[in-house]
């Protein structure tokens, strides 16, 4: 019996390195697993069996030496061994035995490991892997005053929840079901790897429950889910910034057949207040003051996010001084106390002046200066 063309399961050349190796045995891994809606467990087995002779350095030099009559069970030309192990002459120390009841680790492959471990038997069977329900992003716009002090909001979303008919369950009155004929209930199908080794999976009929649904409910069709539109309160925390995001856990869309449901994402926009400036948990704010309050000195009424505080205008103030209102800003996020209040000051020098108004300016700048020159 010939052997197998390992380069042509793997879809590479001959001269593919071992990186471009790897690379299409987890593109075809991904896309024949048996969990998938073009998986072929068949056709899965045999790209694995394909990639332990071309992964390994040893066993791709044998198979290249001898063709199509390398046997995976020796390494080396096909000869009379009836009932011997095919992986007879394969080292498996890079599979090692972390997670694994069969001694296989495939972590290398980032996310494969849960598909090896369930085609080819690794870790305790523990049934079917529900998926959950896809999750429900929306947007919500707030003012910027909720955004310092948080603020509760109610919202309406249309999303699947749980039918109440049957529980979740899809079967009518939730106990409508028969044992599988596919399993006989165990939840498991049991089939052998490359004709040596032993392994269960999940069966594809009733999901690893064992169990499969008799008469279907009449209020979500057998699916577990119905639509319903849904009130919902989201507390927006104190401090949230704008384009930050609130998950809700477990708040979107029930899965199908008594699966979890995914998750509520809520994208926060913080609408522009007139006036304000946000800088993380500070917040700024442009006075504007009369030039002869800059220059005698005075007091000025200041919008806060509290509402109107006195500031004190020294005298000599100059345009873009700063002054502090302490704790007038936006409260630290998952911290104690605010941020300030950054008052910039910009000084109203007049541009047109009675004739009155300009003699004592005139007369002022004498006075500073003791010079005969006009500031203007």
């Amino acid at each position: 019996m010939m052997g197998k063309d390992y380069y042509k399961i793997l879809g590479v050349d001959k001269g593919a390195n071992e990186a471009e190796i790897k690379k299409a045995f987890r593109r075809l891994a991904h896309q024949y697993h048996p969990d998938k809606k073009t998986g072929d467990e068949q056709k899965f087995k045999e790209i694995n069996e394909a990639y332990q002779v071309l992964g390994n350095k040893e066993r791709k030099s044998q198979y290249d030496q001898f063709g199509t009559t390398f046997s995976a069970a020796g390494g080396g030309a096909q000869g009379g061994f009836s009932g011997a192990n095919p992986f007879g002459g394969f080292d498996f120390r890079g599979f090692s035995s972390r997670g694994s009841a069969a001694g296989w680790d495939f972590s290398d492959f980032g996310d494969l490991g849960d598909i090896f471990g369930s085609v080819f038997g690794g870790g305790s069977f523990r049934g079917a892997r529900t998926k959950k329900g896809p999750d429900i992003e929306l947007d919500l716009d707030i003012m910027l005053k909720e955004a310092v002090f948080g603020v509760g909001k109610a919202v309406s979303i249309r999303k699947q929840n749980q039918c109440d008919s049957c529980q979740g369950t899809g079967a009518k009155n939730g106990d409508s079901y028969q044992t599988c004929s596919a399993c006989q209930g165990s939840g498991k199908i049991s089939s052998t790897v490359l004709g040596y080794f032993k392994t269960q999976t999940i069966c594809a009929e009733c999901q690893g429950t064992g169990k499969q649904i008799k008469e279907k409910c009449g209020s979500c069709h057998g699916k577990g889910i119905v639509l319903e539109n849904v009130d919902i309160k989201i507390e927006v925390p104190a401090g949230i910034d704008d384009g930050q995001t609130i998950r809700l856990a477990g708040q979107g869309n029930s899965g199908e057949s008594g699966a979890p449901a995914g998750d509520l994402y809520i994208n926060i926009h913080v609408q522009p207040e007139p006036g304000f400036e946000r800088d993380e948990f500070n917040l700024i704010t442009k006075v504007n003051i009369p030039f002869s309050t800059a220059v005698l000195g005075g007091q000025i009424l200041v919008k806060t996010i509290d509402g109107e505080v006195k500031l004190k205008i020294p005298v000599g103030t100059q345009s873009n001084k700063n002054f502090i209102l302490k704790n007038k800003g936006v409260t630290r996020l998952k911290a104690k106390g605010r941020g300030d209040q950054i008052v910039i000051i910009n000084v109203d020098v007049p541009t047109k002046l009675t004739k009155k108004q300009k003699q004592l300016i005139e007369e002022l700048d004498k006075e500073f200066s003791g010079k005969e020159k006009s500031w203007f």
